[in-house]
């Protein structure tokens, strides 16, 4: 039976990295990359624990180059997991707000697409139970905890789209007409280029290259400074 073959190295990592850096959108990896990078440290321990039972001088150099090369794929892997993590936790807060389906979501690996479907139902049910009660002045009660019997799981069940929006028709008319009249705009040049995106409300905005500019909502532009993607222009 032939060994399956590694598709990823040393180099590929550090370039997978350095575009993820670099790029505000998600980056698109193979569907197989944590099964190639599994097998890609194991073959690093591989060589390792071979180097390890050789003696002289040249055999102790390649076992340390080795030990320090090992020690640095696990620093770029973390890199890239916690920018890709802070990407999907962004994308789900934009799915959350406008309930659009306009983002490209192919970018995230089959691991990635259950943290990002918690992520949206965890922001969906905090907008639901407490955001529009405040908004509404509805009386906020505090969830009770369920107490679960050991070996028994309830099936979740699937909501709605009208439950995940949880907003009414009458309760979106009023946390709409107070976010418009609480809107306020900030002006903005881009550092770098930015793909086009939805707001809450649904607009779009963009694509903007750098050095563009642009006044938006206070919120959005927030989010692009706080990114590094853009720098406030003061009036």
């Amino acid at each position: 039976m032939a060994e399956k073959e590694i598709n990823i190295t040393y180099e590929t990592l550090f370039d997978l990295l350095r575009r993820e850096k670099n790029r505000a959108e998600l980056q698109k990896l193979s569907e197989t990359f944590f099964e190639d990078v599994n097998s890609y440290i194991k073959e690093k321990h591989a060589i390792l624990e071979d180097q390890q039972i050789k003696i002289g001088m040249s055999a102790i150099a390649e076992k340390e180059k080795t030990e320090k090369q090992i020690e640095n794929i696990k620093s770029m892997l973390k890199g890239l997991f916690e920018r890709r993590q802070q990407k999907i936790v962004d994308m789900a807060i934009i799915k959350s707000r406008t309930s659009s389906d306009t983002t490209d979501y192919s970018a995230l690996l089959k691991e990635e697409q259950a943290m990002f479907s918690e992520l949206v139902e965890l922001l969906n049910r905090f907008k639901k139970n407490l955001l529009v009660k405040l908004v509404t002045n509805q009386k906020f009660i505090e969830p009770k905890q369920e107490k679960k019997e050991p070996g028994l799981t309830k099936p979740k069940k699937l909501e709605t789209a009208e439950e995940i929006e949880g907003i009414s028709k009458t309760e979106k008319t009023v946390s709409e007409i107070k976010a418009e009249e609480l809107e306020k705009t900030k002006l903005i040049r881009f550092i770098y280029s930015v793909p086009r995106f939805v707001g809450r409300h649904l607009e779009v905005y963009g694509p903007f290259e750098e050095d563009d500019t642009a006044n938006l909502p206070e919120e959005i532009a927030d989010i692009l400074i706080k990114k590094g993607r853009t720098e406030e222009i003061k009036k």
